[in-house]
């Protein structure tokens, strides 16, 4: 395997570096550090500001993350490959590549992209197909910078040191998620674990038996399983700290919950129309949760004042409540999860088209398309130095600056379809490839 490829550039030691523990960094927010300065300009083709490139083998749309000086990386290698597709379309019909695969892990140094270690999770023929559009490894890592969990869905949960040492793994049995019509139709999960405190958490939204658990960091010992009537989704939990203490906040078709992180115990629950595919993660963002689907023709988002209890969906006609800032039943996104910097919720489309409205009351500042009208979007948006940083599913990243005003700064074409969330360290730009994994820096003096 060709390891990596490094540029020929001037790149200074980069000496506040900045974790980025999860998918969409820290709590989920998409948000790089107030000193991080990633380029604005860069090219994956030609190499201008390539830090490193290293080529990582298989299919894999897990993000890359960050600790210290250490790069986590999750893949799905098949023995007899088919090419996922990309682009705007509606297929249901899975993907039939179910010859045997190997799952890995892969830690490397981020300054370098040398790989430091590298371990097989599990071997054999995948339990559940994958869409044509997905992986077999789409659920990206999470670290408290002592543990590493990696979720395979089917495959099992695993629990490394930062040294990738197994420290122990768990069978959850055959997770089925898929079309909710048809079992038949097996799309692979999607959602990725959490660590909070002592425990690491997964949410399972299956065909049957739907459940959300907590397992022991340190032992896999389960400590708490909580039923949930829910269809198939893929989204990830998020835990935020509320005025009356810490909720784990999920998304549903059924309802939007928030739970005890610590107990599982449902402690609020919004129970209205959602879409009936739930993709993007809650996250928050000037003490508010944002909760988002975008499956037409209900594609709501929600405002949500952390603290609640019981149910808080709004009475009918209403779209602000003593629990929900506000709210709206049109302009979710399908696959992105938004993002807030400063005082606007950004939200992009599948389609390329980017609406800014103010987080705080949902009014819409503008709306604009991004890329062209047969552009593709899944990546979530990530922000850094009051820049937003939009990955295309055709191989370019455009850089939008952060304003009540739409302005795009650059487009860069990175070279290879882009499926993945980035990630942000310091200066550094970590972005996932098909089949590279890139780091984008300011070329200094």
């Amino acid at each position: 395997m060709k390891r990596a490829t490094f540029a020929l550039l001037t790149i200074p030691f980069f000496a506040s570096a900045q974790n980025w523990p999860a998918f969409r960094g820290p709590d989920a927010s998409g948000l790089a550090s107030g000193n991080a300065k990633p380029p604005i300009s860069f090219d994956g083709k030609e190499g201008k500001n390539v830090l490193w490139k290293v080529e990582i083998p298989g299919l894999a749309h897990a993000s890359p993350v960050i600790w210290g000086d250490k790069v986590f990386i999750a893949t799905a290698v098949s023995s007899d490959p088919k090419k996922f597709r990309w682009g705007l379309f509606g297929d249901v019909e899975p993907s039939d590549d179910v010859a045997k695969h190997t799952w890995k892990v892969y830690c490397l140094d981020k300054m370098t992209g040398k790989v430091v270690w590298e371990v097989v999770s599990h071997e054999g023929p995948p339990k559940t197909k994958r869409h044509p559009k997905s992986s077999q490894a789409s659920s990206t890592p999470a670290t408290d910078g002592k543990h590493l969990a990696v979720f395979f869905g089917s495959e099992g949960l695993y629990m490394y040191d930062l040294e990738g040492k197994l420290l122990w793994k768990k069978d959850l049995g055959n997770l089925n998620a898929g079309w909710f019509y048809d079992p038949d139709y097996e799309w692979a999960i999607g959602s990725s674990p959490v660590i909070f405190k002592n425990l690491v958490i997964v949410q399972c939204d299956i065909q049957k038996n739907s459940f959300i658990a907590a397992f022991d960091v340190a032992t896999g010992k389960e400590v708490w399983r909580t039923k949930r009537d829910e269809i198939p989704s893929w989204g990830s939990p998020t835990v935020v700290e509320g005025p009356k203490g810490p909720e784990l906040v999920a998304n549903g078709t059924g309802a939007i919950r928030g739970y005890d992180p610590m107990t599982g115990k449902v402690l609020w629950t919004l129970t209205a129309k959602n879409s009936e595919i739930t993709t993007p993660t809650p996250f928050t963002g000037n003490g508010l949760v944002y909760v988002t689907s975008g499956y037409p023709p209900v594609q709501p988002i929600y405002a949500i004042k952390p603290g609640a209890r019981g149910e808080i969906a709004p009475p009918e006609g209403q779209t602000k409540t003593d629990n929900i800032a506000w709210s709206m039943q049109r302009g979710g996104p399908y696959m992105p999860t938004p993002i807030v910097v400063g005082d606007l919720l950004y939200v992009l489309q599948n389609n390329g088209i980017l609406a800014a409205y103010n987080a705080k009351t949902g009014e819409r500042a503008y709306q604009n398309r991004v890329t062209s009208k047969t552009s593709a979007h899944s990546a979530s948006p990530v922000a850094a130095d009051g820049r937003l940083y939009l990955a295309a599913e055709d191989g370019d990243m455009f850089v939008v600056k952060a304003g009540a005003a739409f302005e795009l700064l650059a487009s860069n074409p990175v070279g290879e379809p882009l499926m993945a969330t980035p990630a942000v360290s310091g200066d550094i730009l970590i972005v996932r490839g098909q089949n590279h994994v890139f780091a984008f820096a300011e070329k200094k003096p």
